[in-house]
């Protein structure tokens, strides 16, 4: 028995999983009673998913998800933010839409991937691409049948390297199976001659002709009658044109959450009373750093560059004085001059950046920074050794030069370190970056800098503002508890009433709303048209960041079939075309049957005969007439000097005249047939799953949840 069969065998279930599992469906059952009308109450609340009949419930999909983000962080990734958090749910549905459409294929055409077919994926001459992946050497490049040796060993004595391990193996595995299906489907596609045949017939001509257009919008809509019986009949025959999503529109009132004058006056008083501490600190880096809400940066700024706040300050180059409180950008601040110097007005530097990896710890780094400082003092070029070492790949390229930069473009350290020593100085200085060494190239003239400590409080909606405004709104809300109400409201008070249009079920942001989701899954999930918006707790104001809202749902659209009611008026239009189209048609038919030429016709409708070059079956567009396949394929199988019948196109009915038809070189048809097979190969390998899934029902829920 192979290595990987024993070790498949060895992998049982997750116990901590199967435990949380049955805890929560414990807490479930004991939640909607016995029963199985309840048992089926309970599998509805927490159905995420059908797809083929077999429904996916939350618990399952959210215990996969959690195997996923475990491979992730086992694979290097220790946060994990939203936007991998979707990534991750993405992927799990789109595994499991293939594990459970094409599992049933699998099993039919009798394709399965043996143990011993396996083990040679892994240890074989030629390792599937996930093992080369997860096992070449960073150092060298290549595979280390080794490096896979020892992990599968230590998949023997831990569970989470076995688990990491079994993940990459079903990947494996389900590549191998689609795969085989590929080959399978695309070995069985055969091009016949008669279809080389016709390939080669779509080139066969490529002509030039000339035509006129008359365009719909000639008729009057007065002239066609399009009947409800018409409109019916078109419906029915066309109903798959008229699938669409679900949507629901929406109209919300925002209460912003904003500081009352009793919150400005708050912070103005705390800010005045801490103009006595600051004024007695001595360390006053520290004393900002531990009073105020944003740290002390540390940069020096001329007399210019300061704002004008500042400035009348930085005048006096009083050290002892406080200034303030004064208010910008929300914040109430003090200000007081830490420190004043020459110091130049720009740099010129160059670096080598050792950056701290799993193959060198900080340590390492500086031990390695020594090294190359004896290297540089000893006469090596910088530069060099820059390319040579240096993991910021951008500036290595060029020796290290960051080229020239003013105070405050770097980081703090990085920056001080360049700004306070002199031109041809070496030194090294740790950032969050890493270890740098710093060759300062060149520096301008020094100027008077300063470096001024701002104390500041950001003014912020204490819990009494913000509960008045809950208030307010949770009073508006059960008010105007009628759409009627609501709308009376806003003119009464001239609000700034808003919008939402064609809200889609898995929309995380709306307009001029930030982190709106619970907004959004409540809007689906327990919203009637006309009605007002309630969350799961039957409460109508929903609070964002920086504000609360209420909402009203204007329109639901369900996902389906459009009703024939909302979509008559495009039927009426495609409808009323062709018929316009037959009553062009029957007036060109009766001119040309008077044996009127076809500038005669432009004559009699007050256009002009436009000419088209170089055009055969594949050809995409024509010029001034755009895109008209009807015209381009009638016109590529036409005798030169025949005037045509009238041509309904996209934009209006055509009539044309073929002026030279010049025959295309004869393909090799075994090199059609050739070239068939392999757009049928290519085709095989994503329409077949799109197929599969397009006959099975699949209905996706997890906005619901997510």
């Amino acid at each position: 028995m192979s290595v990987l069969q024993t070790l498949r065998e060895k992998a049982g279930p997750l116990v901590a999983g199967v435990i949380g599992l049955s805890l929560l469906l414990f807490v479930v059952s004991d939640f909607f009673g016995s029963g199985n009308s309840q048992r089926r109450k309970a599998k509805k609340v927490f159905e995420l998913a059908r797809i083929d009949g077999q429904t996916v419930t939350y618990q399952e999909f959210e215990a996969k998800v959690q195997e996923l983000t475990e491979v992730y962080k086992m694979s290097g990734t220790n946060e994990i933010n939203e936007e991998m958090a979707l990534s991750i749910r993405e992927q799990i549905w789109q595994q499991m839409l293939s594990d459970r459409l094409m599992g049933k294929t699998y099993r039919e055409t009798g394709i399965a991937v043996s143990p011993e077919e396996l083990e040679t994926l892994v240890f074989g001459d030629n390792p599937h691409p996930i093992v080369r992946q997860l096992f070449t050497d960073p150092q060298t490049g290549m595979f280390n049948e080794s490096f896979l040796i020892n992990f599968l060993q230590a998949t023997e004595t831990d569970d989470a390297t076995k688990r990491y391990w079994l993940f990459f193996e079903d990947q494996i595995l389900n590549d191998r199976l689609n795969s085989k299906l590929v080959t399978l489907m695309s070995k069985g596609l055969y091009v016949t001659g008669k279809q080389s045949e016709y390939e080669a017939s779509l080139a066969g001509n490529t002509v030039n002709f000339s035509y006129i257009a008359r365009n719909y919008a000639a008729i009057p809509d007065s002239s066609v009658n399009i009947t409800s019986d018409e409109i019916r009949e078109y419906y029915d025959g066309h109903k798959e044109n008229y699938k669409r999503p679900a949507q629901r529109d929406m109209e919300y009132i925002a209460f912003e959450i904003k500081p009352s004058e009793e919150d400005l006056k708050e912070a103005e008083k705390w800010a005045t009373e801490e103009k006595v501490h600051f004024a007695e600190a001595t360390d006053l880096v520290q004393y900002i750093n531990l009073n105020a809400d944003t740290r002390h940066a540390g940069f020096y700024l001329p007399l210019s560059e300061l704002p004008e706040s500042l400035r009348t300050l930085a005048e006096t180059e009083e050290r002892s004085a406080v200034i303030g409180p004064y208010f910008e950008d929300g914040t109430y601040k003090i200000a007081r001059i830490i420190d004043i110097a020459n110091r130049p007005d720009s740099v010129r530097a160059a670096h080598i950046l050792l950056t701290p990896n799993a193959n060198r710890s900080m340590a390492q780094a500086r031990a390695e920074a020594d090294s190359l400082m004896q290297l540089v003092r000893s006469g090596i070029d910088f530069n060099l050794l820059a390319m040579a070492n240096s993991d910021d790949q951008g500036s290595a390229q060029v020796g290290g030069d960051l080229g020239w930069f003013s105070e405050g473009m770097m980081v703090v350290p990085f920056n001080n370190a360049c700004f306070s020593n002199k031109k041809g100085d070496l030194v090294t200085v740790e950032t969050n970056f890493g270890l740098h060494i710093i060759k300062i190239i060149d520096q301008s003239r020094s100027v008077k800098k300063y470096d001024i400590g701002i104390v500041d409080r950001k003014v912020i909606p204490s819990t009494t503002t913000t509960q008045s405004i809950y208030a307010e709104a949770s009073q508006f809300a059960g008010t105007n508890d009628t759409y009627e109400k609501f709308n009376k409201a806003v003119a009464d008070g001239n609000l700034n009433k808003k919008l939402a249009l064609n809200v889609a079920p898995d929309q995380k942001e709306l307009p001029g709303l930030t982190q709106a989701r619970g907004l959004v899954m409540s809007l689906f999930q327990y919203s009637n048209e006309g009605e007002i918006v309630l969350d799961g707790s039957s409460q109508a104001v929903f609070e964002l960041p920086d504000m609360y809202v209420v909402a009203y749902c204007t329109r639901v659209q369900e996902e389906g079939i459009a009703p024939v009611e909302t979509v008559s008026s495009d039927i009426r239009f495609i409808l009323a075309k062709k018929k316009k189209g037959e009553i062009i048609a029957e007036e060109m038919k009766k001119l040309i049957s008077e044996g009127k030429t076809i500038y005669d016709i432009a004559d009699y409708y007050n256009t002009t005969v436009q000419d088209a070059a170089g055009i055969n079956f594949r050809s995409f567009s024509i010029p001034g007439a755009g895109i008209e396949p009807g015209l381009i394929a009638a016109a590529s199988a036409s005798e030169a000097g025949k005037l045509s019948k009238p041509v309904a196109g996209n934009n209006g009915v055509f009539i044309y005249v073929v002026n030279t038809a010049t025959p295309s070189q004869p393909e090799d048809m075994a090199l059609i047939r050739e070239r068939l097979g392999s757009n049928y190969e290519i085709r095989a390998s994503y329409e077949a799953y799109q197929a599969i899934r397009d006959k099975k029902e699949v209905v996706d829920q997890r906005y619901k949840f997510y």
